[in-house]
């Protein structure tokens, strides 16, 4: 893994910028294994990412062409940037307030189109560097700067919208499933068409502290318990899913 970060960042913009605890680190070591796996010449690739935390894990980080975009426009740019040159292999990583609240008619239209290219939501359920604000993905009852009572909306699922829309590929895991989270990204790095993974990754400063968690790890193992595999969640009733998260692969058509 040492080699790998070597390999592929950037020393002089180290030490990464995140809080102790917080799931964008391990989701950037994640994408790099992915690439560094799938063989793929990072020349080749360009990475698009908004406004936010997450916006943070590809730039300037990544020893790679960035661009580092206006709030909610990333999908906007990458797609321009594919447009003009369709050898490259692009990839949006995003929050979810970037991609689903101000940038979410760019998401469900990339999709319908099936543009080429990968979108990673770096799902913390919060606004996490501009104030800790609800997000559409912020479950019920959980409390932030704007709903300090509890949330009272129910959470967007992005993988059921971008597969409403037309994506060609679309699944979901989470920083703590490492092997599961590299080789879907692995999967959506060789599919042709338009990629969406929905990472989950928690934030322990903007959401955990909020919501009464001892600790990064006591998030993290709450996390584990909270999800379920795609497999054995189509055995199980409407009832019994209610506060589940289903990981898995949704849709891959194409390949």
């Amino acid at each position: 893994m040492e080699a790998t970060w070597k390999k592929y960042l950037r020393r002089e913009t180290l030490p990464l910028p995140f809080c102790p605890g917080c799931g964008h680190g391990i989701l950037l070591g994640a994408i790099l294994r992915a690439i560094d796996a799938s063989g793929i010449d990072i020349k080749d690739m360009l990475f698009v990412s908004g406004i936010g935390c997450a916006g943070w894990i590809p730039s300037p980080h990544i020893k790679a062409d960035t661009m580092h975009v206006t709030h909610g426009r990333p999908i906007a740019f990458a797609t321009g940037a594919k447009l003009f040159n369709p050898r490259l292999k692009v990839m949006v990583v995003s929050g979810d307030g970037d991609l689903a609240s101000i940038g979410g008619n760019h998401l469900i239209h990339a999709a319908r189109r099936d543009v080429d290219m990968v979108v990673i939501c770096a799902n913390n359920e919060i606004y996490g560097m501009t104030g800790g604000q609800v997000s559409p993905t912020t479950g019920l009852g959980a409390k932030t700067t704007t709903t300090l009572a509890g949330n009272v909306e129910p959470p967007l699922d992005l993988c059921r919208l971008v597969e409403a829309a037309g994506a060609s590929y679309v699944a979901r895991s989470t920083v703590f499933h490492l092997e599961h989270l590299i080789g879907i990204l692995k999967k959506a790095l060789s599919h042709k068409g338009f990629s969406f993974i929905d990472a989950l990754s928690p934030c322990p400063v903007q959401y955990g502290r909020r919501n009464l968690y001892a600790s990064a790890s006591e998030q993290l193992k709450d996390l584990e318990k909270r999800c379920i595999s795609l497999e054995k969640a189509r055995d199980m009733t409407q009832e019994a899913l209610k506060g589940k998260i289903i990981i898995g692969e949704f849709v891959c058509r194409g390949d």
